[in-house]
């Protein structure tokens, strides 16, 4: 029966009525730890082109992948010592190629990474500026401060810990705001902006269908490099104006970008990883002559809470709505804590997914959480790779539990990961977790994502267009799309209403009686009306 229309979100417009990604489901692989095809523990390019069946199966639209790039490893690849080469412990040019070509074969977009703001410190670049001179425009070096120039430039602060300056045998201190084997680069610089270019050219060129932007906010400071005057810097991400982040001037690099992937066949976007301070704010990364995409970390952020969701919705569709691009919906990355466990429970994680993948626009999903993967928690510390957790502040030193791979099997040393064990142990209970032992289940985890993406792609309501709020109790949303009303209950409670429509799917079993139905507690539904 129908429901009351309550209040009306607008939806966001097409600039030019196309565009794959508006209403794209994303994969975000973490290369280290989705498939190892060699038995060195550590995944690779091979391993993730054997395993592009599950992916096209799963029926996501495109994989994002992390970096593969050269580099030391001092970050997990997100230190590049050279753009235009696949590290070793990947492969090689020729896998990237392979994988390129064979996710097209199945009909899978692909976007990698690319590190714009820091190079490696192993990167020529930055060794050519060690000695001074010319090359060190390149970076950002500055004298210390101090009558001997022993104190830092600033009171900048590393995101992971410690102050943003290192200071370099003549004296000198050069900017890091992640780790000092990570130098910011000066995008003042013309050179920087020619480089870059070349180095998304060479990409484009072996057929990439995009770029996801690491910290899209950060590659222009403000002039002078004046003080925060606070400390716990990293906590103000997102919540603050910061000298260092979310600068007018990256808008500006961001144009140019639109115009060299426009000049491409085949609609290759820009996705941004950027925090800002506002919505609008944010919303400035996907105004039409910039990026296609940027992630809405509020979303992602938003307590398991029915007021604060319908929030942050609402804000987020409006402020992306108002430049004419899709919103993107996020629950889980290789930042943050798994879902599963930052919301407390396998039940709210699975109504979660349903409530992300009815929004509209576009999703992401983080590898391991279609299987339900809860965050590791017991690692041993001799284990552990994040490097804000050798610092001791920064992001908490809790990465590496998002990390570890993924199961594919039962049985094995690493869970049909690799022939071999794993760069990161996996608890014994991930067997029962695993895409073999969940293939099937009509009530796995696994099995309620590839429905939720059948329909998403059967169901003309579903993915980018509009939504409206109705009436429900409290605890309760529901909102309504052309086709479809989806039902969240966020409360501990079973909740009894009136059947909105034909049942579609649920994140729980149902009771019906008459034309009401019992919802159980922390459930998704949606309904075909």
């Amino acid at each position: 029966m129908p429901q009351e229309l309550h209040s009306v979100t607008p939806a966001a417009a097409p600039a030019d009525g196309t565009g794959w990604w508006r209403d794209a489901v994303i994969y975000q692989v973490y290369v280290r730890s989705f498939a190892d095809s060699d038995g060195d523990g550590i995944g690779d390019l091979r391993g993730i082109r054997d395993r592009l069946p599950h992916l096209a199966g799963l029926g996501v639209d495109a994989l994002w992948i992390t970096p593969f790039y050269a580099s030391p490893q001092a970050d997990g690849g997100y230190d590049v010592a050279d753009y235009r080469a696949v590290d070793p412990l990947f492969g090689d040019l020729g896998d990237a190629d392979d994988l390129v070509r064979a996710a097209h074969e199945l009909g899978l977009r692909v976007i990698v990474d690319i590190v714009p703001n820091h190079t490696s410190d192993q990167h020529a670049w930055f060794r050519a500026a060690l000695p001074g001179g010319p090359a060190r425009e390149r970076y950002i070096f500055r004298p210390g401060r101090g009558e001997d120039g022993s104190l830092p430039p600033n009171d900048w602060e590393s995101v992971f810990g410690g102050p943003a300056w290192t200071r370099i045998e003549d004296g000198s201190w050069y900017l890091h705001l992640f780790a000092p084997e990570q130098p910011d680069l000066n995008w003042e610089n013309p050179e920087v902006h020619d480089e870059f270019d070349s180095v998304l050219r060479f990409w484009l060129d072996l057929g990439i269908d995009g770029f996801r932007i690491d910290v899209a906010h950060g590659m222009i400071k403000a002039a002078g490099l004046p003080d925060v005057g606070s400390r716990d810097q990293a906590r103000l991400i997102g919540g603050k104006e910061l000298p260092f982040f979310d600068q007018d001037g990256v808008h500006e690099i961001y144009r140019s970008w639109r115009k060299l992937l426009d000049s491409y066949d085949g609609e290759r976007i820009g996705v941004a990883e950027a925090w800002a301070h506002t919505p609008e704010r944010l919303a400035r990364y996907v105004r039409s002559d910039e990026l296609h995409q940027a992630f809405n970390f509020a979303f992602l952020k938003c307590p398991w809470d029915a007021a604060e969701l319908r929030r942050v919705i609402d804000s987020s569709l409006t402020a992306a709505g108002a430049v004419g691009a899709p919103t993107t919906w996020v629950l889980s990355n290789h930042d943050v804590v798994r879902h599963t466990t930052r919301h407390g429970s396998a039940d709210r994680a699975r109504a979660a997914a349903l409530l992300m993948l009815a929004l509209p626009g576009s999703a992401y999903l983080y590898q391991g959480e279609e299987l339900g993967l809860p965050e590791v928690t017991d690692l041993p510390d001799e284990l552990r790779q994040d490097p804000s957790f050798f610092r001791g502040e920064g992001q908490e030193g809790l990465r590496d539990g998002c990390r570890v791979p993924i199961p594919w099997t039962q049985d094995g040393p690493s869970h049909g990961f690799g022939p071999a064990g794993s760069w990161l142990p996996q608890p014994a209970s991930w067997a029962a977790l695993s895409v073999e032992a969940q293939s099937g289940d009509p009530r796995s985890t696994l099995e309620l994502y590839r429905s939720a993406l059948v329909l998403r792609r059967k169901l003309d309501g579903l993915g980018d267009g509009e939504m409206e709020w109705l009436d429900a109790p409290d605890g309760v949303l529901s909102f309504a799309r052309p086709g479809l009303v989806c039902t969240l209950n966020t409360t501990p409670d079973d909740i009894q209403l009136p059947v909105p429509g034909r049942l579609l799917l649920s994140s729980s079993d149902l009771e019906f009686a008459g034309g009401d139905v019992r919802i159980p507690g922390e459930s998704c539904i949606w309904w075909a009306i």
